[in-house]
């Protein structure tokens, strides 16, 4: 006769063994997921992109938000499959749902530009507001640009600028340019060329152009800043070797103003900067 002591034993034993085969199985897995996102990692990276997706189509379907993301992007820019807006949409809508932020971003901007379903700024905004709320300075800026021009909110400078000054503090230069743009022309808070000339010379200092040729406007002006031909006449030139022909033609015309030797300061001082 077997004693319940027994039939207990023999329970508990069959039970720790599926247990066992079953976090093995799930290791397995895992292992097996992991493997395969970074083979199609690896593929991405050689420029396999048909490989990539081979590898990570199973891994989105599976629910992964990452890749759901990243295959998202591909269809988008068309890489290692046929481009498709509406499929690019699909994508980041599930891995959105899942709250990734990179994801409700793709998806704000697919609906401000009206990417492969109709424009819909109000839909935007509320993309970019869930991103925002992560952190998100793409996303910050993209809503901030929403309320500065009442485009699916209700115009308001004064919103725009907080959600610009959010993404520039995350180091993000046109966000930085555009709060020097509002702090310039007095739109959300009082007009101030000190912090216009500040928040131009943050974003002019990673090379972005349109705060380069706005900084050197001011050092020509001598507002927010001292007076300062050689100055401005350096900013511009280095807005003008990206292309911007109004920085060329304002660093031409400020020439008629400034001796050779001002000139050939502000050229090394462009030098030296494009060297840093």
């Amino acid at each position: 006769m077997v004693g319940r002591g027994e039939w207990g034993y023999a329970h508990n034993h069959q039970g720790r063994f599926a247990t066992f085969l079953f976090f093995t199985a799930a290791l397995a897995v895992g292992v097996a997921l992991a493997d395969a996102f970074e083979d199609g990692r690896t593929a991405y990276k050689r420029g396999d992109y048909a490989a990539a997706v081979k590898e990570w189509r199973p891994l989105a379907e599976a629910g992964d938000a990452e890749v759901q993301f990243y295959l998202g992007t591909m269809h988008g820019h068309g890489r290692g499959v046929a481009q498709d807006d509406a499929k690019a949409v699909s994508w980041y809508r599930k891995a959105a749902d899942q709250r990734l932020a990179m994801a409700e971003l793709n998806l704000g901007i697919m609906y401000e530009n009206g990417l492969g379903v109709a424009r819909d700024y109000s839909a935007a905004a509320e993309w970019f507001r869930r991103a925002a709320g992560q952190g998100d300075g793409e996303a910050q800026y993209h809503l901030g640009t929403l309320y500065g021009h009442g485009q699916g909110v209700p115009q308001d400078d004064g919103e725009a600028l907080k959600l610009y000054r959010q993404a520039a503090d995350q180091g993000l230069a046109k966000a930085q340019h555009d709060v020097g743009a509002m702090y310039a022309a007095g739109l959300g808070v009082a007009r101030d060329d000190g912090e216009a000339a500040a928040w131009f010379r943050r974003a002019a200092e990673q090379g972005y152009r349109p705060a380069q040729y706005k900084l050197g406007i001011l050092y020509a002006a001598g507002q927010g800043v001292t007076r300062d031909h050689v100055l401005a006449h350096m900013w511009w030139s280095l807005s003008a070797r990206q292309g911007n022909r109004g920085a060329g033609e304002a660093r031409d015309d400020v020439e008629r103003l400034m001796t050779d030797t001002m000139i050939e300061e502000a050229e090394e001082l462009a030098r030296r900067w494009q060297a840093k």
